[in-house]
């Protein structure tokens, strides 16, 4: 069985392709037998665009995943750029077929990352949210958190829901936003808050104790 990492964030456009392809690409070049599935992506014209980043980076690297469309890495996408819930305009999600799809790419990889859709709380259906897939799935879990002004209140809020349904996470900054402003805006209350806590930059940096977990 591969090991599994759930990249969620707080919301849309926080930056979880971004950081996934960085650790697809870190793990890779490790000699990592690395696959990636996005369960769910919205917003599909034709191709789905964080699928194909992920799955190129795959391909770099494990054999199995050559022959593969960004289509097969997904179990749904629609063309409304939307909570899937939303965009789910047939109703057609199973949520057994999503965790299908992840036994199926699983099993092509020793290592596998699984990129969410928005944030904790985006509703699959009426009565499942990525939260609950996130659970189910019983793996470590990387929550992305933004920069730009009340920021504090998202990060905290998904921190507590994340320790709410006991799930083993870690979780960083992503200055892509408001990076000059959150020195003096944030960064007072984070570090009295927490102490300690990461910054994306420099997770990525790879020689961080992070990477020693996967």
């Amino acid at each position: 069985m591969a090991k599994k990492l759930f990249i969620t964030a707080t919301g849309t456009n926080v930056g979880k392709t971004y950081a996934s392809c960085k650790i697809l690409e870190h793990l890779g070049r490790q000699g990592v037998k690395i696959g990636a599935v996005k369960p769910i992506e919205t917003g599909v014209s034709s191709v789905p665009a964080d699928a194909d980043k992920l799955l190129k980076i795959c391909q770099k690297y494990n054999p199995n995943f050559r022959e593969l469309e960004p289509l097969d890495i997904c179990a749904y996408t629609f063309a409304l750029p939307a909570a899937p819930y939303s965009a789910d305009t047939q109703n057609i999600i199973k949520t057994e077929n999503i965790k299908e799809k992840i036994a199926q790419i699983e099993s092509l990889c020793d290592y596998l990352l699984i990129e969410g859709a928005g944030g904790l709380y985006v509703p699959i259906t009426k009565s499942y949210f990525m939260i609950d897939l996130i659970k189910e799935l019983n793996c470590q879990t990387l929550l992305v958190t933004p920069s730009h002004l009340g920021c504090i209140n998202e990060t905290l809020l998904s921190i507590k829901a994340l320790e709410s349904l006991d799930i083993r996470y870690d979780w960083c900054v992503n200055l892509y936003k408001d990076r000059e402003e959150f020195t003096q805006i944030t960064k007072p209350f984070y570090d009295d808050y927490f102490k300690q806590y990461d910054k994306l930059e420099d997770l990525l940096l790879f020689n961080h104790p992070f990477f020693k977990g996967l």
